[in-house]
């Protein structure tokens, strides 16, 4: 038999899985661009060049975007 406990332990567990995908979502660009610069800093000094930086700053919120997009449509898939 379904009581009223279960369900509602069985939502709050779904709202704490809305809101870790929330969060990853929201870190997923910020993150990017910082990885992205520090390679691109990185080669920057190994390559004497000034612009590596830059283009990975460009690239990180590039991939960030495309995750974001990613995480949104699998996520409107599902329904939630």
């Amino acid at each position: 038999m379904d009581n009223g406990k279960t369900s509602k332990k069985h939502g709050a567990l779904n709202e704490l899985v809305r809101a870790e995908s929330m969060l990853q979502m929201a870190l997923v660009l910020p993150i990017g661009c910082a990885l992205g610069w520090l390679l691109g800093a990185a080669l920057d000094l190994r390559f004497h060049t000034g612009f590596l930086g830059f283009l990975g700053i460009l690239l990180g919120a590039i991939g960030g975007f495309i995750q974001i997009f990613r995480m949104a449509s699998s996520y409107l898939k599902k329904g939630n």
